[in-house]
């Protein structure tokens, strides 16, 4: 449980990051970095956890299993990179809480699949949309567009976690999250090239914040929810990395000075309910199942 906490606690803290961020370097040259260093960080514990029972072996990669790679590490890449950008128009705190929408997403999602929603699922969407409403839509009928950049990657992100799962049966986890962070760290610099200017001095001066959100965010975090979610059930450990959007709030107003609207805070309140709710659902579920199993 503490290590899925520290988790929750960097990543929210890494909106700060990521936010400071823009004020040195583009959103494209900020992702290739981050994500480079955080494969970096994660080869080492891909080599420790080889020999570990709890996750499959490894079968021989296929064409298939090369174009979901690829395809994991393309979403990645517009995911971060939409969050990133949409970060230069909106808070740190909203951004954590708007990204946490994929948590509610992912079931919903599972529908493609032929997957179970239950009733706390539907009432997770109805609360998480609700406070949507309230911390982000402007007008009668529109939403910033830094929210709405930061919604396109929660959509991303909904469907990446898919995408992971899938691949997590075929291969070991932290290979595959080296893969796709390569890849992510390759298609942003590419952009970067193309479309920013890419000063050494520029990026020097954004060092600790690009360190953070990719040593610590990417490579350490990652590796603490893979040992974490060993000792603790996935309904649980959604429950606690959930907590994220809260972590970012607090880094905003503590670090960024950034505050929050009387009804932005119902609207943070209603969010991380509807993203608990989502959850639930998860934890029903898996005691259900279990109980089946058992009969």
């Amino acid at each position: 449980m503490a290590a899925l906490l520290l988790s929750a606690v960097i990543w929210g803290f890494a909106f700060v990051a990521q936010r400071a961020s823009m004020e040195f370097v583009g959103p494209f040259t900020f992702s290739a970095i981050r994500f480079a260093l955080g494969g970096l960080v994660l080869i080492p514990a891909t080599l420790l956890f080889r020999g570990n029972t709890a996750v499959p072996r490894e079968v021989a990669p296929s064409r298939h299993l090369w174009i979901a790679i690829g395809l994991a590490g393309a979403v990645l890449f517009v995911s971060v990179n939409l969050q990133q950008i949409g970060l230069m128009y909106t808070t740190a705190g909203k951004a954590g809480f708007i990204t946490g929408l994929y948590v509610v997403m992912v079931p919903l999602l599972g529908l493609l699949r032929r997957h179970r929603v239950g009733g706390f699922v539907w009432a997770g969407c109805v609360f998480a949309a609700s406070g949507l409403y309230l911390l982000s839509v402007t007008g009668a009928i529109s939403i910033s567009g830094g929210d709405a950049l930061v919604l396109g990657s929660a959509i991303g992100w909904a469907i990446h976690v898919h995408l992971v799962g899938w691949l997590a049966n075929k291969m070991h986890p932290l290979r595959v999250a080296v893969l796709q962070f390569a890849i992510c760290a390759v298609l942003s610099l590419v952009v970067a090239v193309l479309t920013e200017t890419i000063q050494l001095s520029e990026i020097l001066k954004a060092g600790w914040m690009i360190a953070y959100a990719g040593v610590l965010s990417v490579g350490v975090a990652y590796t603490l929810q893979v040992v974490g979610q060993q000792r603790i059930d996935p309904a649980r450990a959604g429950i606690i990395l959930s907590l994220e959007a809260v972590f970012a709030v607090i880094g905003g107003w503590t670090l960024l000075g950034e505050t929050l609207s009387p009804r932005g805070l119902i609207g943070c309140a209603l969010m991380l309910s509807g993203m608990m709710l989502a959850q639930v659902r998860s934890q029903t579920r898996a005691i259900s199942d279990r109980a089946e199993s058992s009969s």
